[in-house]
């Protein structure tokens, strides 16, 4: 007789019960706020228009390094960092190209201790924030049209267009650079002394500020090619 064989099960080996490992404790988020130069706090830009346009931050040394790339890079870069780049390369108006850009080359730490400097010297004037007054000069000097010329047949034709907000801001700075630069050529008075009593003067809205006249002379023409 055949014996009846049973069939033998597979063995199933039983899952080991991994330990629960304990949950980590949550950790809170430490933000580091940092102060420009170690002294002062970012301030808050109130034109609407060019609040994505000045940047503020807390930073200890505005200096990217050329690191900024794409669209609008220049957007992200600090404000006092643009400013002292503009000094380093302000440009020229006219044939006065030696005058108001032949020394402002140089290297970017002796241009930033100057512009640290005129901020110091704002602060003891002023005892506020020195960041709010370079943000109001840039408002109160930054223009809203200028003029375009463009050839129709035979006649060159001027337009009154408005200004992008990135370029308010460049022409802005520009000016300022070619304001300092000139109140302290050939004169006892410091490249930082210089750039302090122009962002004063354009804080202020006084036609004492380069800035705010090449704004208003800029304005007046655009508004007589309407």
């Amino acid at each position: 007789m055949e014996e009846d064989v049973k069939e033998k099960k597979p063995r199933v080996k039983k899952p080991i019960k991994k330990k629960q490992q304990a949950k980590p404790k949550h950790r809170e988020k430490v933000i580091f706020s940092f102060k420009l130069f170690g002294k002062w706090e970012p301030v808050e830009v109130t034109d609407p228009s060019l609040r994505g346009y000045v940047n503020t931050d807390g930073r200890f040394l505005p200096r990217t390094e050329g690191s900024s790339r794409g669209r609008f890079h220049k957007s992200r870069m600090h404000i006092v960092e643009r400013l002292a780049l503009k000094m380093l390369i302000p440009g020229h108006t006219g044939k006065k190209h030696k005058l108001s850009s032949g020394r402002f080359g140089g290297n970017y730490s002796n241009v930033i201790s100057a512009v640290e400097k005129a901020l110091d010297i704002i602060h003891q004037k002023e005892k506020k924030n020195p960041l709010e007054v370079l943000v109001n000069a840039i408002e109160n000097a930054a223009l809203r049209e200028e003029v375009v010329s463009y050839q129709k047949g035979s006649v060159i034709a001027r337009e009154a267009v408005v200004s992008s907000p990135q370029r308010r801001v460049d022409k802005t700075l520009k000016y300022i650079a070619q304001s300092t630069y000139r109140k302290s050529f050939k004169s006892k008075k410091k490249l930082s002394e210089a750039l302090a009593d122009e962002l004063l003067a354009a804080a202020r809205g006084s036609t004492d500020s380069f800035a705010i006249k090449e704004k208003e002379r800029i304005e007046r023409e655009a508004s007589g090619a309407r």
